[in-house]
Order: structure tokens, then sequence, then C-alpha cells
């Protein structure tokens, strides 16, 4: 399995970059301490000229698995609390005790860990195995297109029971990322990604996103996966009969549900009255509310919603993979994690508030997709 003299070298100045191929902007990370001396005595134990080559397996799986089972985890613990602090009683027909809550949040947690551990692994060795068959200058231009194909088969451990179509084609598309990327660095298929480097065009690109977005929210919701759904209509802020409201209106059909729209508002403490010839549903989205002073309430609420989305996507990662430098620069880096926070969750609820405006035109033109002229 030992390459030349000449590969060896070459391949393994970089290879500190290589151990983590799928998140090479956290070199500082080393692997857990507590598997250290345990990893130090596998690689003794292995001739000298392949302890590298092992070096990079183990520790590669050791960094995986601790990434993947740390923030799975951590979300996991975030969603627990949330589950105690919530007042709001389950919903009918779902009953889950809180000891259920918790094994079902540790299985995945285990999962997740094993996945992560095992791609990284999987794609260090299948790298290193046909470095050294072939050697790592000839099968350079393929070889981690090869190692991932064979590592991607590791999603299996996340369980047979459920499709995790959400999670692949987030890969898919952090992948078709990557690969524009280097299409637009390319001589020879630059031209075919000149359009990525238009200024503004990822703004075109998420207006052409949200008009898919909201009209799948307000038209076709079972279109969208159980837990997109579920995202949405918390952040959305409404409740279903007032999306069927606009639902129907947006489709040029005739109301179904004005008295429970009615009723909603009622338990609200707002007397509304909608009439069937409405063309603006402005009393169906917030009642009697004017719409200026809607959408800055709506702002508040949400932005208080976002928060707890996006403490633990920042925090979790901070404490992870950035443990040394808490140490070293606490403030700084908590900075930034809460500065994030702060960012993200303004543009979740400025993207939420905006929305019902953008809606209120689109049901006022009857077609789904005018959302995108705003």
């Amino acid at each position: 399995m030992s390459p030349s003299s000449a590969d060896h070298g070459e391949e393994h100045r970089y290879s500190r970059l290589e151990i983590n191929g799928f998140a090479n902007e956290h070199d500082e990370m080393a692997a857990p301490s507590t598997a250290s001396s345990t990893l130090g005595s596998i690689v003794d134990a292995v001739p000298a000229n392949e302890r590298e080559k092992l070096r990079r397996i183990l520790v590669a799986s050791a960094k995986g698995f601790s990434i993947g089972a740390g923030i799975k985890g951590g979300l996991a613990i975030f969603a627990i609390l949330a589950r105690w602090t919530r007042k709001k009683s389950p919903r009918k027909g779902i009953v889950v005790t809180n000891n259920s809550a918790i094994v079902a949040a540790l299985k995945e947690t285990l999962r997740y860990g094993l996945f992560l551990g095992t791609f990284a692994g999987t794609f260090v060795s299948t790298d290193e195995v046909i470095g050294a068959l072939a050697g790592h200058r000839r099968t350079a231009r393929w070889r981690a297109l090869v190692a991932g194909a064979v590592a991607g088969s590791s999603m299996l451990l996340t369980g047979l029971e459920d499709q995790h179509t959400s999670l692949a084609i987030y890969i898919l598309m952090r992948a078709a990322v990557l690969a524009s990327r280097c299409g637009i660095k390319s001589k020879r298929f630059g031209k075919f990604f000149k359009p990525l480097t238009w200024k503004h065009g990822d703004i075109f690109l998420m207006c052409l996103s949200s008009s898919q977005i909201l009209s799948a929210y307000i038209l076709k919701q079972d279109s969208l996966p159980a837990t997109y759904k579920s995202f949405l209509n918390k952040h959305g802020g409404k409740d279903p009969v007032i999306l069927q409201g606009v639902k129907d209106i947006a489709s040029g059909k005739p109301f179904t549900n004005l008295g429970a729209i009615e009723n909603y508002y009622k338990t609200m403490g707002v007397d509304v009255k909608l009439k069937p010839d409405m063309k603006v549903p402005c009393s169906i989205v917030h009642g009697n509310q004017s719409c200026t002073g809607h959408i800055f309430t709506f702002l508040l609420q949400a932005y208080q919603r976002a928060l707890p989305v996006y403490l633990p996507v920042y925090l979790i990662p901070a404490l992870i993979v950035h443990r040394k430098g808490l140490l070293k620069r606490p403030s700084t880096i908590l900075a930034k994690g809460l500065f994030g926070t702060a960012r993200s969750s303004l543009f979740l609820s400025v993207y939420c508030a905006s929305a019902w405006p953008r809606q209120t035109l689109q049901c006022w033109c009857h077609h789904p997709y005018c959302s995108v002229a705003v």
C-alpha cells in the first residue's frame, strides 16, 4: 500500500488540510482528547511508512464523529429544553413523553455521529487506497470524486426507517456550490459559469427561490416536507384558517371559511367582518390592524421566534469547533456568535414580515409568482 517516496512526500505536505476535507476552515480543531491515547497506541503499532495514512483515517473519523454527535446532540438539548418550557399542549393524536424524547435524541445523536465519522473515515481511507495503488499524482484529478461517491453510502447509518431527502439535497446543494466555484475559476468552462459572477446575481436567485417557497407555503403545503412545513407554519406566524382564506383568493376561488376566520379573530379579541366580494385580503391577513402597523408588529414577533432557532446554530459549532479558541479569546468568538445570531434572526424575521405584503400583491393579481416582483 506504500506509494513511491516522491508521491508520498508530495501528498502529505498538505495532508493537514485533507484530514478534514469537508471543513478545512476549522484547522484549529484537534481530535478529541479522550481518544488521543487510544489513537496513539494504534498508530504506534503500525509500520512507520504507513503511520501517516492510518493517522489521517483515524483523526478524520474521530473529528467527523465529534462534529456530528456534538452538533446533533447540542440541537437536541435545545429542543428538549424548549419542550420542557413549552406551555402549549401537544397536538392531537401525538403524545410523546419526555423520556421518549430523550431516548430518541440520544439515538439521533449517535446516528449522526456515526454517519459523519464513517463518512470522513471512508473518504480518507478510499483516497489513500487509490493513491497507494495508482499513485497520488496520477489520480489527483479524480481520486476525491471516487472517494466521495464511496463515502456517500455512509448515510445509511442515519437510519433505514426514514428517508433523509432533506439532508441529501443539502449536501447536493453544497456540492453544487463547490462545483460552481471551480467552474468560475476554470479556463475551459469559465464562460458557462459567468452568470454566477454577476453583481446581485445572488439576490436574483433568492427572489426566484422565494417565489416558489411562498407559493408552495400558501397554495400547496402538501408538496413540502413535514419538517419544512412545520418550520414555515411556525415562522409564517399565521393560523391555518387564515392561510386557507389567502389560498382561496390567490387561487381565484370562492371563499370557503370566512366564518372560521372571523371566529379565530374573535378568540384573539378582535371583531372582524369579512365580505365574500373582497379583492385584497388585508382583513384576512391582519384583521383590523393597518398594513404598516402589522408589518412592525409581525417583525417584532418574528424576531422573537427566530432567536431560539439561530442561537444553537451559532453557539454549538463555536463550542465544538473553536473550543481551544474559547480559552484564548472567548470574548471575540462569543461576540461573533452573538452577532451572527442577531443578524440571521433579523434576516429571517424581515423575510417573513415582508412576505405578507408580497402575498397581498400576489392575491391581488391572482398569480402565485407575482411576489417575485417585490
